[in-house]
């Protein structure tokens, strides 16, 4: 079992990098597992490599699959309108596929389109993707993100609350947290039994015009920017949160440099933090 003392590498920290790296760059530098996105699958699969041959790499360096991302979607609400810059948008069931291939533990949810949600059909159409998800075994993390209908933690909370659902949690991310108004009471406010996934990341003081871009392309690794990271674990630790520490860290330049590098440098600062927040 996986907890807050485990160090998780995020599929975004090394974006452009193909699979067998990240998992060779997590195993190098401690970590305990990784994320997947389904494009990472993909790549894989278009460089030869079975699920057979990736559940080998895993196991041959230690690594397990913790949270996959991101389910975008899961309510009509969310969806691209027409003319809309659209990402690749992975089907549900394709997300079931990965979890029975490499024992995946959590699906993240996320509104990545649009600005507001009727939260009455949200919560309806998240409590269907958490029934569908416990087929699986799968808990599932609602990740709140400032510029969206899940602006903050008391409504990804309320959502998730919402659901009656077992297996619905929330996912805290610091860069999130951050750039949607840093209220380190709201996550006080937070059971820690429903916190399912946390994500450290750092960023300046001030945002840019375009937090998307910021978000995709120009965060800080752990300490080197003017999120109070230690103050937020603080309180997660404070509330119970047992969730393994994920780090994600969104970089144009990582693409370009050696993946185990980077996994060290984001190690190393993220340890420096924990050091700090926990004494």
């Amino acid at each position: 079992m996986l907890d807050q003392h485990d160090l998780i590498l995020c599929s975004g920290t090394l974006f452009g990098h193909p699979l067998r790296e990240k998992i060779r760059a997590a195993a190098e530098n401690g970590y305990a597992g990784i994320t997947l996105w389904p494009e990472d699958v993909g790549q894989a699969h278009s460089e030869g490599l079975s699920d057979a041959d990736i559940r080998q790499l895993l196991a041959d360096h230690g690594q397990v699959v913790v949270d996959m991302d991101p389910l975008l979607d899961w309510t009509p609400q969310a969806r691209p309108k027409p003319g809309e810059a659209v990402v690749a948008i992975t089907p549900e069931h394709e997300f079931y596929a990965i979890a029975e291939a490499f024992g995946a533990r959590s699906l993240n949810v996320v509104q990545g389109f649009g600005k507001q949600l009727d939260l009455d059909r949200a919560a309806e159409d998240l409590a269907g993707v958490c029934d569908r998800a416990k087929e699986h075994g799968l808990i599932v993390t609602l990740e709140f993100l400032p510029w969206s209908g899940i602006p903050n933690a008391a409504v990804a909370l309320d959502l998730v609350q919402r659901t009656g659902r077992g297996n619905a949690t929330v996912l805290v991310d610091t860069w999130h947290w951050f750039r949607g108004g840093a209220d380190l009471g709201m996550l006080k406010t937070l059971p820690g039994t429903l916190v399912g996934s946390v994500q450290l990341n750092d960023a300046t003081a001030t945002g840019p015009a375009d937090m998307m871009l910021e978000s995709m392309q120009n965060r800080l690794m752990p300490g080197a920017g003017s999120i109070p990271i230690a103050e937020v674990v603080r309180v997660l630790d404070a509330i119970g949160s047992t969730a393994p520490i994920g780090v994600e860290v969104f970089h144009e330049s990582h693409g370009r440099m050696d993946a185990s590098e980077v996994a060290r440098r984001a190690a190393e600062a993220t340890r420096r933090v924990l050091a700090q927040a926990r004494g």
